[in-house]
Parts: structure tokens; C-alpha cells; sequence
């Protein structure tokens, strides 16, 4: 399959390690893609609910496609979330085409994007309730993984699938959301700042709206999920779009692939290093070596 340029695509809350995210079908996204900016907006690898013995082929090989983008000279940003907030001790850290931050903006044809997470306006993840949401985000992980089992059957017996998980997390989303609703804080805030957009995702809820007030507008947009949405952001030719993953503009099925380094290789590139670091009168500096180099 061919990759469709776009200008930016946006991810988010793909929960890497868990039973419920979707990860075949991520992986057929980003194959089908080459962006120019990649942002994985928060909640990438749950570290809440991450199990060492649990971390499929399919969960590697999309870490090993984001670094193909990173290392072909993509920039990638990741924005930290609720579920990956470990990460946030680390925040303002770059490695080559890689940059951890809390959020960012993007000037994008005269038009400023503020993106984040969307956790930070939400109290329903802080302090003793974050303890409480750790715990329900586990039995949604369940829910979804019994709720596809139930769906094979019925499909099998020619009877429709049901959506017992999605509708679980619609509905715990919006008590939360009634209790306390973040997003329009968010996007007030947006109004005020100026921002022509606001960018989140969190809530798993694939939106793309225009919001005004006294003050002004903006608009609102969300890239959902690739647990039960499948959907992501996608910025090309000057204007936003909903991307939702659908099975049938994905005929060819590839293997998946682990690309483990050969014994051969890693002996080659450890006989031939690639970086020399200099210390002289206390200063550190590194450059680096060229191949015909002794």
C-alpha cells in the first residue's frame, strides 16, 4: 500500500500493553501514512495498567513504526496523558527526532493549534480519585477484551455485535464529564489565549466542533481513541479532518514483523563506532565519526 502524505497526524490514547487497545489496526494506520509532524497526544503506553508479561508483537512493532518515522526525520512530539503521567518527571526532553512535553502549540498556515492531553483540567484523575480511575481503567481494559470474545460468538450464530464496553466508558465519561466538565475549560481558556485551535484527547470521543463565547472562538477537536474509535487527526492542504480506521481500505494483511537486530549487524556496529566524545579542560562535546576513519 502506498502512504498518503499529510502534513500532521495526531494519535492518541492507544493504551500500549493492555488487552483493549487495537493494535493490528493502528499498525495498518501508520504504515498507510507519512506525515511531517507526528503527535502522539498522551496515554501511549498505559503505564497505569502495564503488565511485563503482556506486551504483544503487534504493541512492539508500532513503537518500532513510530521510531521508523523519528529516525527517517519526522518530528514526533509526545504529550504526556493521565495514563502515561510517569513520564512527566522527564518533560522538555528531546533525543533526536523525539520530544517529550506536557503541550504545545503549532503555527500552522496563520492559525495557532495549542495541543495537550486534556487531563490537566480534569480533578476526576488527581489525588485519591486517580486511584479510583486507575481501578475502573482496568475493568474497561477487561470489559472491552470480554465484549470482542462475546462478539466472535455472535457473529458466528449471524447475530449483530454488541458495545457493552463502549457504552460503559460513554457513560462513566459523562457522569465525570457532568461533575466536571474540563473540556470547556479548556476551551474557554483557548478563547481567552487566542488559540484558533484546542487539541486534546482523553476522553475518547472524536470531535471536530467550532465553540464561541463573549470573548471570541475557536475550535474544538479531539482524535479520540484506537481502542474501540480507531480514529486520529489528520491536518493536509489547509485543513482538519477525522480520520476512522475502516477495514475494507486495508486488503493487504502484513505479518507482523519484529525487526530484532542480527548477531552480524550488532557486531558490525559495534566493531564501527558511529559517535567520538572529545574531553578536554573539563568540557564534554561529541561529533561524529566518519566511516573511513581509523
Amino acid at each position: 500500500m502506498k502512504r498518503r502524505d499529510v502534513d500532521i497526524a495526531i494519535i492518541s490514547d492507544t493504551h500500549l500493553g493492555t488487552f483493549g487497545t487495537s493494535a493490528r489496526e493502528l499498525l495498518n494506520y501508520l504504515r498507510s501514512i507519512q506525515p511531517k509532524l507526528l503527535i502522539l497526544n498522551g496515554d501511549i503506553i498505559d503505564i497505569w495498567q502495564f503488565n511485563k508479561y503482556y506486551f504483544p508483537d503487534e504493541h512492539t512493532a508500532i513503537l518500532q513504526e513510530i521510531m521508523h518515522f523519528a529516525n527517517s526525520g519526522v518530528p514526533t512530539y509526545h504529550t504526556t496523558g493521565n495514563h502515561d503521567d510517569l513520564l512527566r518527571r522527564y518533560t522538555d526532553f528531546s533525543f533526536a527526532n523525539i520530544h517529550l512535553v506536557d503541550s504545545l502549540l503549532i503555527n500552522i498556515d496563520g492559525k495557532t493549534a495549542w495541543v495537550f492531553h486534556g487531563d490537566a483540567f480534569d480533578h476526576s484523575v488527581g489525588g485519591f480519585a486517580k486511584s479510583i480511575a486507575q481501578f475502573a481503567g482496568r475493568l474497561y481494559d477487561y470489559s472491552i477484551f470480554l465484549n470482542r470474545q462475546l462478539n466472535k460468538l455472535l457473529r458466528r450464530l449471524g447475530l449483530k455485535p454488541v458495545f457493552i464496553s463502549k457504552k460503559l466508558k460513554d457513560a462513566v465519561k459523562s457522569s465525570v464529564k457532568k461533575m466536571n466538565d474540563f473540556e470547556q475549560k479548556g476551551i474557554d481558556i483557548g478563547i481567552e489565549k487566542g488559540y484558533d485551535y484546542v487539541i486534546c484527547g482523553h476522553v475518547h470521543k472524536p470531535t471536530i466542533k467550532k465553540h464561541s463565547n463573549e470573548k471570541g472562538s475557536t475550535t474544538y477537536l479531539n482524535s479520540g481513541d484506537w481502542l474501540e474509535n480507531l480514529t486520529s487527526l489528520e491536518y493536509t492542504s489547509g485543513k482538519w479532518i477525522l480520520y476512522k480506521y475502516k477495514e475494507e481500505d486495508y486488503p493487504e494483511r502484513k505479518e507482523v514483523v519484529i525487526e530484532d537486530m542480527t548477531m552480524e549487524e550488532l557486531g558490525e556496529k559495534t566493531l564501527n563506532p558511529k559517535i567520538i566524545i572529545t574531553i578536554e579542560n573539563g568540557k564534554v562535546s561529541h561529533s561524529e565519526r566518519k566511516t573511513d576513519e581509523k
